[in-house]
């Protein structure tokens, strides 16, 4: 018998075997595995394909939504995963010191120095958290701040020179964002409000997010990232050199040139050790590029549609900025902060649409020994587990009426009711935009500032309203639609992990002289 007329036996019996192997996973995953008794879609039972159709189709935070809203509390997302809805789990998963990011943290990882959020060794990712708090604390947000301002007022001279324009924001915040941090991580404009050069920044993190969010939903997908890569070589080649000449730039300055970054964690007690060797430094800094401008300009955007769409929170944030503030000298401080009205709008639209729509995955660390129990359910080795944000922050259980946008359930009641101030609490320990705990966002402070600081000075300098006719619906829900996205009242995300968005489309009117102090101060 010559080889010819062996290799279709052979053949033959590779595929009985895989099809024997599959018949067994298949029956494991539905009648044996540990959690073939929580509820959840039936596909998701057996492949984690459930979860990765969702994560193309940039929908996955309302298909574990509406999985919530059919299966309870907790749902079988994956063959290994379980996804929760509750306060509870929120502080089970996130404030226990002995859970770490899960194992497909490390899919989202395209260089061989990993930034700080695919470090998974809990010492090194301690190291990092300590380095990123220096670039981050008050005293250093304090020096940046001047910065920061310079960029936003780059922001209000281009709305200026647009007004009465029908202007799409989702373009504007991007590019806004990326400069400030831009300046944050390297100590130089990109330029990207006023110039195109730099615009591949933006959009090119937007999309290496979509991908992260595949990868991370179906692992085995990530296998394609060599071909992915090579498809886009000219893309990614351009990337990398317009960043790379970024880098020299920086580099070709003295140390303290800049408050930025690299000045900062670029000491000799921060090269080895506790901080970060000079191979890791860009990727950290390259890192805050996604993390400082991707999130927040979908946070912007959120404000910009719900303050067009919302009169009344409109006028009376309008009020609170113009009479709290003489004159145009608007910066981060007491009085910024004692505006609790905006601080209410901001907590209610990154509840309502919060920047971050992905599960934040997480699973025990190899030497945590104790049973695992999440809202009163032990966990098995090798699950992971999260608390989807969206999901939580509209849970009705925590937040009445969770699609009204109402910022006023923020404040504090006037005559000090014990229920209202109950409630209250229980909405703080379901409002989870940043994560928690030793894993969550350490940006949470220059969020805020930045946020506040925008919308500040644009109610300071101008009137603003969505744009007339069809513009004017840009980034609206679409009343009828079978996708979830039916809410003409709820900015639409796209779930990239971080969101993705469009619009809203807004005119803007200069408010009474007050623009002069724009020209003047950029004489």
């Amino acid at each position: 018998m010559g080889i010819f007329d062996i290799s279709p036996l052979v053949a033959l019996y590779a595929f009985g075997a895989a099809i024997t192997l599959g018949l067994f996973v298949f029956s494991y995953r539905l009648t044996l595995h540990p959690l073939r008794d929580y509820p959840g879609p039936f596909v998701a039972r057996f492949s984690d394909g459930y979860g990765g159709y969702h994560a193309i189709k940039k929908r996955l935070h309302l298909a574990t939504y509406y999985d919530h809203l059919k299966y309870g509390s907790v749902v079988r997302q994956a063959p290994n995963r379980l996804v929760f809805n509750t306060a509870t789990a929120l502080r089970d998963i996130y404030l226990n010191t002995g859970i770490n990011k899960a194992d497909v943290y490390k899919l989202t990882q395209f260089n061989p120095q990993k930034n700080i959020f695919g470090t998974l060794d809990r010492e090194r990712h301690r190291q990092k958290r300590k380095v990123y708090g220096q670039v981050l604390s008050d005293r250093s947000l304090r020096i940046f701040d001047p910065i920061m301002s310079k960029e936003i007022d780059v922001f209000l001279r281009l709305l200026l020179r647009t007004s009465s324009e029908t202007m799409n924001m989702t373009p504007l915040c991007e590019r806004l964002t990326t400069d400030v941090a831009g300046q944050l991580a390297f100590g130089q404009p990109l330029n990207t409000l006023t110039a195109a050069k730099n615009r591949i920044f933006p959009r090119a993190m937007i999309s290496m997010n979509g991908l992260v969010n595949i990868f991370m939903a179906w692992p085995a997908v990530s296998n394609t990232w060599p071909i992915i890569r090579r498809l886009n070589r000219k893309n990614g080649e351009s990337f990398s050199g317009t960043l790379r000449g970024i880098i020299q730039g920086r580099t070709a300055l003295a140390k303290d040139a800049k408050h930025d970054f690299y000045s900062i964690v670029t000491t000799d007690d921060n090269l080895e050790g506790e901080g970060l060797r000079h191979s890791e430094l860009w990727a950290e800094a390259s890192f805050i590029l996604p993390a400082g401008a991707t999130t927040l300009s979908a946070a912007l955007s959120a404000l910009f549609f719900y303050l067009s769409r919302h009169p009344t929170v409109y006028a009376r944030l309008a009020a609170e900025i113009r009479t709290t503030f003489a004159n145009n000298i608007i910066q981060n401080g007491p009085q910024l902060s004692g505006c609790k009205y905006l601080r209410a709008v901001i907590d209610e639209t990154m509840r309502m649409s919060p920047p971050f729509v992905g599960t934040f995955w997480r699973e025990p660390h190899a030497s945590y020994t104790e049973p695992f129990v999440v809202d009163g359910h032990v966990i098995p080795r090798g699950i992971a587990v999260g608390v989807n944000p969206y999901c939580v922050m509209h849970n009705e259980a925590y937040f009445p009426e969770p699609f009204a946008f109402r910022p006023e359930r923020w404040l504090g009641p006037e005559d000090g009711a014990v229920e209202e101030d109950q409630a209250r609490a229980t909405m703080r320990a379901a409002f989870a935009p940043f994560a928690l705990g030793d894993t969550g966002c350490l940006g949470k402070a220059m969020a805020y500032n930045e946020m506040s600081l925008v919308i500040a000075k644009t109610l300071w300098y101008f009137d603003f309203e969505k744009a007339p006719g069809e513009a004017g619906k840009l980034g609206e829900g679409v009343p009828g639609n079978m996708d979830g996205r039916h809410r003409v009242d709820e900015y639409q995300l796209l779930d990239l992990a971080v969101a993705d968005h469009d619009g809203p489309n807004l005119v803007f009117k200069p408010r009474g002289e007050y623009w002069k102090a724009l020209i003047d101060d950029e004489e």
